[in-house]
């Protein structure tokens, strides 16, 4: 590899300037001269957790019949244009379906818990434990996957973790069903009796990422002020590419560009929700924009600079709250997602809720065109990231948490090959995959949640490949 630069900088360098500090994704500059040192610079691997509530119409007797999430084809061969996961046909080489494994924690254990799916279901995904139902602070469930990666890696970056949503949170007192909030608006758990807080406003997670003012008075004046931060470290910027080859000073450009461009959009949101029009989501913070895709874009955008930049490696995003009766106007469905989700079990509401299920699915390109994009040494950080996106219940209609869905993306550093169906065998716990992507992000566990052992994420059992 040819360096074109005046010296080696630090992984860590950053762009400083007043109450701001700006993080650098990996420049040559930054690779040791040694191939093998700068090769396992380049690969500090990545997790992502997004949960979807409601689980799938695919997770129905019709839906399966009728391949509505997972292929009928096993191994690597199969169709993806019938399902909801369609859109992520681009991605198929990073594609890697876990079909048919259960959430039995979900389930309820005793009488009183009958009915409570929703309200301890987003507790249960992560942590594949069984919540201990109340109302109120003696919540426990367990610790969840995100944590246990970010407790081995979070002390590297400057952030060990970031939780993020898209729907309001309330953690104050009882929901439903004799459930603590906090276990519907948390699917992060740090402990066993620590469900973290999720962070809605685009804005509070920019501020984070970048750490714009020490106080939320501080925040405020410096926006007040209307500059961007790339104004407060102006001096950093020209100092440092003054010191860098062509090919850093083009990506630190791309990067910076894409700082401001979304620095920019949440700006407009905010001028937008300050400006006296009506709003569709009357109570949402300021920086949240009232278009669902464009919310869920701009988390995806925030996410893929923190991780281009390596201000964290783990990130859990919850992209409904249970319940939930939001209407998307982009899959032509006028019924609320909840409602939708109680189909009756009757074919024609299935196909309508599997539209709202494709909607979901095909967000997820826009989030991992960012992650390709991103060059880190010999890989790109999609190559060096597991995205887990699931939900723990199956079919919503019945409250089950059978047959729920579940696909993995990216590459983990190199250990899931991608372009693969693998059906579970009945009974199998979701718990099992997430246990092989904890052995895949190099975490040495045994067992994790209710698991009966590792899952294998690469070969299909000969007798599930459809002509075996």
């Amino acid at each position: 590899m040819a360096f074109l630069t005046r010296r080696h900088l630090d992984r860590r360098t950053a762009l400083k300037g007043i109450g701001v500090s700006v993080a650098l994704p990996l420049l040559e500059a930054m690779l040791p001269a040694r191939a093998a040192e700068a090769r396992q610079l380049g690969r500090k691997l990545r997790f992502v957790a997004i949960e979807m509530v409601h689980g799938a119409a695919g997770s129905t007797a019709y839906g399966e019949k009728n391949n509505l999430w997972a292929p009928a084809e096993g191994g690597s061969g199969f169709d993806l244009s019938k399902t909801s996961l369609a859109p992520l046909e681009a991605y198929r080489d990073h594609l890697t379906i876990v079909s048919r494994t259960d959430v039995r924690n979900a389930e309820a254990f005793t009488p009183p818990e009958i009915g409570g799916d929703h309200f301890r279901s987003a507790a249960v995904f992560l942590t594949q434990s069984h919540p201990h139902q109340t109302q109120g602070s003696d919540v426990r469930a367990g610790v969840s996957i995100d944590q246990i990666y970010a407790q081995q890696v979070g002390a590297e970056t400057p952030i060990p973790s970031m939780q993020l949503c898209i729907e309001s949170v309330d953690q104050a007192g009882g929901c439903f069903y004799g459930y603590s909030c906090a276990y519907t608006d948390s699917i992060s758990w740090g402990s066993p009796t620590e469900p973290l807080p999720m962070i809605r406003d685009p804005r509070a997670v920019f501020d984070q990422l970048f750490g714009v003012g020490a106080t939320p008075e501080a925040r405020a004046r410096r926006r007040r002020k209307d500059k961007s931060i790339l104004d407060w470290v102006t001096a950093s910027v020209n100092d440092l590419k003054g010191s860098l080859g062509a090919a850093d000073r083009a990506r630190l450009s791309d990067y910076l560009e894409d700082v401001r461009e979304i620095e920019r959009r949440i700006q407009k949101v905010e001028e937008f929700n300050a400006s006296g029009e009506q709003r569709e989501l009357p109570g949402a913070p300021a920086g949240v924009p009232d278009s669902y895709t464009d919310h869920v874009k701009l988390m995806f955008d925030l996410q893929a600079l923190a991780l281009t930049a390596d201000i964290t490696r783990v990130f859990a995003f919850k992209l409904s709250r249970d319940v939930s009766n939001r209407v998307y106007p982009e899959t032509g469905v006028t019924t609320g997602f909840h409602i939708a989700s109680h189909h009756g079990d009757r074919d024609e509401r299935i196909l309508e809720f599997e539209k709202i299920n494709r909607y979901h699915v095909s967000l997820l390109p826009y989030f991992l065109d960012k992650l390709q994009k991103a060059q880190e040494a010999d890989r790109t950080i999609l190559d060096n990231t597991v995205v887990l996106y699931g939900s723990p219940m199956g079919n919503s209609n019945v409250h089950n948490h059978k047959r729920c869905p579940l696909v993995l993306l990216g590459h983990g550093g190199g250990a899931i090959k991608g372009n693969v169906h693998l059906r579970a065998a009945d009974g199998t716990p979701m718990a099992n995959p997430m246990l092989s992507v904890l052995h895949t992000l190099g975490v040495d566990v045994k067992s994790f949640g209710d698991s009966t052992g590792a899952f294998d994420l690469n070969t299909p059992a000969p007798s599930t490949v459809a002509g075996a």
